[in-house]
Formats: C-alpha cells, structure tokens, sequence
C-alpha cells in the first residue's frame, strides 16, 4: 500500500492554483509534483507527470520503504535580446515522496521515462500476496475437552 508524505504540499499547490501565483522550486522548497496511483494485478503503478524535464534531470530513490522522485526543469534559453511576454510554466525543483507499506517489494522496483511521464512499478512482495492454507482433515489429531 501507497501512502502519501505531506498533507502540506497539498495545501501549497491549492494555493498556487488559487492564487495562480507560480514560484520556482527550489532543492530546500521543492514543488509538488501531480501524480497518479493505482493497482494493477500483483503491483502499483505511480504516474508522475514532468513535461519538458530530461531523463537525466529526474532522480528516484529508495530509502527504508520512502520513495523519492527529484526533478528539475530548467528555463529554456531564449538568447539575448528577448523580452519574455508570458511565462507560466513552473520551474526549479520538483520532488514527491511516498511511503511504501512492508507489503511492496522495493528491491524490484522498475521505472519508465516517455512523453514527460515518469511510470513507476513497483510489485507486490510474495509474501504479502493471498495465497490459499490447505487444511488437514485426515482426522489424526484429537480434541479432548478438560471437565
């Protein structure tokens, strides 16, 4: 099971919404960053969204069941002598943790990059499967009652 980190950052990007105030990130007061999550069969699947962000640019780490997603997206040069008219897309650093339940198998965990969407897959550990406890009526043991 998935669970989320801080109800915070949350309340940051509500704001940000509300307000449509965009401030860069920065590595000490990183931005959220939108995701998905589900379950698929026998594992989760996190979808990051990160348009416009290099695979080299993108960090994923595991530390004592916390999932850690970095990224950063730098401006595009726009050479000298440009007057930039508009610009809402957020910059700086992104970063999203997410604690993993002892029930996933973090040592597996497999990670994609395509379009700007980072896909994370991270199984379901063997033991925390269901699994069917076969149960022994050969009639070999013996209940006795204390009077």
């Amino acid at each position: 099971m998935l669970m989320r980190t801080d109800p915070f950052r949350e309340l940051d990007r509500l704001a940000q919404q509300l307000t449509g105030g965009v401030t860069p990130g920065t590595w000490s007061r990183p931005n959220p960053m939108p995701m998905d999550a589900y379950r698929s069969g026998d594992e989760y699947v996190v979808v990051f969204d990160l348009p416009g962000v290099p695979s080299d640019a993108i960090d994923l780490d595991v530390e004592r069941n916390v999932l850690t997603v970095k990224a950063e997206r730098r401006p595009l040069p726009v050479g000298d002598g440009v007057e930039m008219q508009m610009s809402e897309r957020p910059l700086g650093v992104f970063s999203r943790q997410l604690f993993l339940g002892d029930g996933l198998d973090a040592e597996r965990i497999a990670a994609s990059y395509d379009n700007g969407v980072l896909t994370v897959r991270i199984p379901v550990a063997a033991q925390a499967k269901p699994r069917k406890i076969k149960i022994d009526a050969s009639g070999n043991e013996s209940h006795q009652l204390d009077a």
